[in-house]
């Protein structure tokens, strides 16, 4: 088999996987949407931004929130299939380690997307209306598109030091919180003041502040030139680090 057919196939697999966790999937697309219903509709009547309506600002941050639930998947089934059996068999049939967990990288890109669009179209019912121009789309989908891979190699390598899918599923918690103590649904001066160096310099924050700046026609600051700073070298360092682990798993 060609590395190129290899990639293929097991990109295939595991876009089929997904479709047969139901449950996994409703929550990936689901709860990001019951999240911005919440914030907007129980708490936006409190919350003063500078946007206009709070589902404007807050419509970013919840898209930042679906690659969370993605990479979480992602890193529960490349823990499954490090305890299944079924890398030996893929071993056993010369298949490269790489093309492996790319699988599961490509299987969260199209799980984030379908989740992207639900929420984006959630988001436009009830009210989200961006001023962006086809550039700006580009690069706001590229900016996420970059945040949604990488933290899908943040997640495949969470799913190799995982004894367990369970535990898998534990270690991704960080990024699942990370949008929380960030400008995602508040602007970071509402919050105290030990808070703010945190908020402002955590990866979270210049690729939310991207999104919403290149969607609303916003002045973006050097936010985007950050967000592929802190993507590019967490890929740096997550690319790696999984190559090491799977051999370390499967030597």
């Amino acid at each position: 088999m060609s590395d190129y057919t290899a990639y293929a196939v097991l990109a295939g697999r595991s876009v089929r996987l997904t479709r047969r966790n139901p449950d996994a999937v409703i929550t990936a697309l689901v709860l990001p949407v019951m999240l911005m219903l919440v914030f907007v509709y129980f708490f936006g009547g409190a919350i003063e931004t500078s946007t206009g309506t709070y589902v404007t600002y807050v419509a970013p941050g919840v898209l930042i929130l679906c690659a969370g639930y993605g990479a979480s998947m992602t890193a529960t089934t490349v823990s499954d299939d490090m305890t299944n059996g079924i890398i030996d068999r893929f071993r056993s049939m010369d298949t490269s380690p790489t093309a492996v967990l790319t699988g599961h990288v490509a299987a969260s890109v199209a799980r984030n997307a379908a989740a992207t669009s639900a929420v984006l179209g959630v988001a436009f019912a009830i009210g989200f209306r961006p001023h962006a121009g086809v550039v700006d789309w580009l690069a706001a989908c590229g900016i996420l598109l970059l945040y949604i891979t990488t933290l899908s190699w943040l997640g495949a390598a969470a799913g190799l030091l995982a004894k367990s899918p369970e535990a898998a599923g534990g270690f991704t918690f960080g990024m699942l919180f990370l949008p929380y103590p960030s400008s995602a649904f508040v602007p970071i001066d509402t919050m105290p003041d030990w808070l703010h160096g945190f908020a402002e310099n955590q990866p979270v924050t210049p690729v939310i502040e991207s999104l919403r700046g290149l969607l609303l026609d916003q002045p973006t600051g050097d936010s985007p030139w950050l967000a592929l700073a802190w993507c590019l070298g967490l890929l740096a360092v997550a690319l790696p680090v999984c190559a090491a682990l799977f051999r370390r798993r499967t030597g």
